[in-house]
């Protein structure tokens, strides 16, 4: 590889902007491409972009021959916001899945390293913390505390970003207040319902085990919907299940 290709890939890399690179399996010539940041023109362009939302690399063939696009996507990120007795869960099974976690809680009695051995948590003030941490497009974002001293900070830092999952524990009266504390904020009715609450997939969880799955299930879902389009709406009875602790 072309060492100024390279040193491009790794400054890339590491402002978290997604890359793909193609490679000319005849010729052996590289470059790279920004399907989702740029609209660029090429005989696969349109590939490119679809490999780096499915983050899957792919090959092409072309009017010069076969290319192989290998995409770089920044790394899956979940931000708990909260280090409550349903992050526990949470952020080992998101671990597991692929996701670097951090929780963010003031509270220094609950954000310890004993109760969360092996991530990163940060004692920071939520909406402080989200300026350093930057939510982008890989960026799932779960507000988890019921306290809106906590939880809000976050969320109105998290709204005027890219974060692809925005999601907030509570019933659908607490939520309903939520909305009045966003817009009074202003931020408009679209603009809110990025916010999923109450939080998680309707399965009817009661433990806090049982809502981090809920809760990752559909974080999943929903990282994946650029995929295959919007999953359909759920049936009234499963609307009974939702999760509202």
């Amino acid at each position: 590889m072309e060492r100024d290709i390279l040193r491009q890939l790794l400054a890339d890399r590491g402002a978290g902007r997604t890359v793909v690179l193609a490679k000319n399996l005849t010729s052996g010539r590289n470059v790279l491409l920004y399907p989702i940041e740029k609209a660029e023109q090429s005989p696969f362009s349109e590939a490119a972009r679809e490999a780096a939302l499915n983050d899957k690399s792919t090959s092409v063939t072309g009017p010069d021959g076969t290319w192989f696009l290998q995409v770089f996507n920044p790394p899956l990120r979940m931000i708990l916001v909260g280090a409550v007795h349903i992050s526990q869960p949470l952020a080992r099974m998101a671990a597991m899945s692929g996701y670097e976690v951090t929780i963010i809680d003031p509270r220094r009695a609950f954000a310890t390293a004993a109760r969360f051995p092996g991530l990163t948590v940060t004692t920071d003030w939520p909406d402080e913390a989200m300026e350093k941490l930057k939510p982008n497009r890989r960026t799932a974002v779960v507000a988890l505390t019921h306290d809106p001293k906590i939880d809000d900070p976050a969320l109105l830092v998290t709204l005027k970003s890219e974060a692809f999952y925005i999601g907030a524990l509570g019933s659908l009266k607490t939520h309903a207040k939520r909305r009045e504390r966003m817009l009074a904020a202003g931020f408009d009715e679209a603009t809110f319902k990025r916010i999923k609450g109450p939080v998680g997939l309707k399965i009817g969880a009661r433990s806090p085990a049982e809502i981090a799955v809920a809760v990752l299930a559909e974080v999943i879902q929903t990282l994946h919907e650029v995929e295959s389009g919007p999953t359909p709406p759920p049936s009234p009875a499963s609307r009974r299940g939702r999760v509202e602790a």
